[in-house]
């Protein structure tokens, strides 16, 4: 790494304003490997990601999955320079050092991340493999995603627990984590406990008033040392989980009429205090969120993945309405928006507030 500069105005001089020819960046913003020539993302048994990566049949293990995935690169930080405006004679006696500045990149294309301090410390992608694999056992994690974005600077694993949370007889959730982490700086590492109802592959955003479902972890020295203690993670997920369940079956037993189910979605869908308030007063409301609401009705009462004992008629099916909606009804400009607007963004809000008012209903 020769040289980054931080002056913007200068392009010729700023290494960091260039993207390496060893990775582009598609609208779906998943890498694309130039030396592999595919995208850098796996998922197993169903495509996802506009069919792009590699679709197996079965989970691999977390060796393969780094592979797979296009994840087996090594992350470095160099000392930042600034070469002075107009200067154009770049030797080594004419750079500065900014002081505690450092830049991140790729080791084996030379792709510029981010710029970060002199605390920060990298978190190699196989020690997130490794988090995983302490949770289930060595060489044996079960691994259904796996992927990065940009350049590499983001990576995202989700790996499937063993065990179901069970709703009534027949209704069973599955067991997730998702891991996600940066290099370039812009945030912390973060994994999240994230159940998926199996029978419309919903994930049921929530939090509980007693515990998170969600750990973060800051790129600092004891960062790698913090992702080893898989038990912390585990005694969440076990926590969460007994409670979920016991929530969840509270809701399956609880009926609601039709003109409670419209409430329902009108309440978690309105997007402020103000609207909140119209609806109270029964005043007019745009077409657009009359649109919402109509389609999210609409899938509450006709969907097959809505008539099932646990659902049918009651504030279980309510809340996996709104879930459902956003999942499976809302458009969206691309996947990885709905990504992040499904686990960490305004989708999340909406169905937050329907989990809110479920549980007050109960």
């Amino acid at each position: 790494m020769n040289q980054i500069s931080n002056n913007k105005n200068n392009q010729k001089n700023c290494g960091a304003s260039r993207v390496n020819s060893g990775t582009i960046k598609m609208g779906h913003n998943l890498n694309f490997n130039e030396t592999l020539q595919r995208h850098s993302f796996f998922t197993v048994k169903e495509k996802a990601w506009h069919n792009l990566g590699i679709l197996l049949d079965k989970c691999p293990t977390s060796a393969e999955a780094i592979c797979l995935a296009g994840l087996d690169y090594e992350v470095s930080k160099t000392p930042v320079f600034c070469i002075p405006e107009n200067h154009t004679d770049i030797a080594i006696s004419n750079r500065k050092v900014i002081p505690d500045k450092f830049a991140t990149y790729r080791e084996d294309t030379k792709s510029v991340f981010g710029i970060v301090g002199d605390r920060y410390t990298i978190v190699q992608n196989r020690d997130a493999f490794t988090f995983f694999d302490e949770i289930v056992g060595e060489g044996a994690a079960i691994y259904e995603t796996a992927g990065c974005l940009g350049s590499g600077e983001v990576i995202f694993i989700t790996a499937k627990l063993p065990d179901y949370i069970r709703v009534g007889n027949d209704d069973l959730i599955e067991q997730y984590l998702f891991l996600t982490s940066s290099h370039d700086g812009s945030g912390a590492i973060q994994i999240a406990f994230t159940p998926i109802r199996i029978v419309c592959n919903n994930t049921l955003n929530f939090a509980l008033q007693n515990c998170s479902n969600k750990l973060t972890i800051r790129h600092t020295e004891s960062a790698k040392d913090r992702l080893t203690q898989a038990h912390n993670v585990m005694g969440i997920v076990h926590k969460v989980s007994d409670e979920l369940q016991q929530v969840f079956n509270q809701m399956s037993k609880v009926r609601i009429t039709d003109p409670q189910l419209v409430s329902f979605i009108k309440q978690s869908l309105a997007p402020n205090k103000e609207a909140l308030t119209k609806i109270e007063a029964s005043e007019e409301l745009s077409s657009r969120f009359k649109n919402m609401v109509n389609e999210c009705y609409l899938y509450a009462v006709a969907n097959h993945t809505q008539q099932l004992e646990t659902t049918k008629g009651t504030v279980f099916g309510a809340y996996n309405a709104i879930t459902g909606y956003f999942q499976n009804v809302k458009t969206y400009k691309n996947d990885e928006v709905k990504l992040k607007g499904i686990l960490d963004g305004g989708s999340l809000n909406y169905t937050q507030k329907a989990f809110n008012k479920a549980l007050s209903m109960i």
